[in-house]
Parts: C-alpha cells; sequence; structure tokens
C-alpha cells in the first residue's frame, strides 16, 4: 500500500506523463509492492536506508543476524533492480528514454521526502535518521 501511494505521488509531480501504464509498468510495481512487506521493518530498523539517488542501501547491516545478511542484500538488491527498471520503462513509455536520469531524480527525491520519521536517508551531508 505504501509503495502505491508512493509511487501513485511520485508519479502526479514530475514532467512528462508519470503516470503511463504499461504491462511492464505494472509487473514492476506489483513486485516493489509485494517486496515492500518485507523491507518495512529493515527500514525500521535502520538497517536499510533510502540513498539520495533513488536506490536503496544497507546502512546498518548489524542490527541484522549474521544468518540473514544474505537476504538483506539480495532483497536491496531486487528493489535497486526494479528502481532502475521502473524509472527507465517509464522515460521509454513517454518516447524519451534519456528522461530516465530527471525521472530517477525526481523519484529519488519523493522517497526521501514521504519516507516515514525513524527511517534512515542520505543528503547532501550524508546519512540521518528522518
Amino acid at each position: 500500500m505504501f509503495v502505491a501511494s508512493l509511487l501513485s505521488a511520485t508519479l502526479a509531480t514530475a514532467q512528462g506523463n508519470l503516470e503511463i501504464d504499461t504491462p511492464a509498468i505494472s509487473a514492476i510495481k506489483s513486485s516493489m509492492s509485494q517486496r515492500h512487506a518485507q523491507l518495512a521493518p529493515l527500514y525500521a530498523s535502520g538497517a536499510v536506508g533510502l540513498k539520495s539517488d533513488g536506490s536503496l542501501a544497507v546502512h546498518d547491516a548489524n542490527v541484522v543476524p549474521l544468518a540473514q545478511r544474505g537476504k538483506l542484500n539480495a532483497l536491496v538488491a531486487a528493489e535497486n533492480n526494479d528502481r532502475t527498471a521502473l524509472y527507465r520503462e517509464i522515460a521509454t513509455a513517454n518516447g524519451h528514454p534519456e528522461w530516465a536520469g530527471d525521472i530517477r531524480n525526481t523519484f529519488a527525491q519523493r522517497w526521501i521526502d514521504k519516507a516515514p520519521g525513524g527511517w534512515w536517508v542520505e543528503g547532501s551531508r550524508g546519512w540521518a535518521r528522518k
């Protein structure tokens, strides 16, 4: 639910038709929404943070038991792959693949703006708890 509302808010605020929907975009959104249930406790614990470039990073792996760190890294990698694909697909669906970087920047700011208090975000001065 959080991811869907965040995507809608993000899509509505950028230039171009960011509300465009294709089967590829729908599949990416679905994948991200399903993964969010696993990521939410990791954001809250500080294990995962939002980077200023629109991706995720492992912020503090020490809050996750050693046996679960592989899964943590896999979740972050899968989310980052989907985010990159989402930016690219929206740009391509608008007929402007060169917009992918601008779309990434728009999303990055919106992800950080919409993040709940307590999540770690990367800003110009480094990592900070929101």
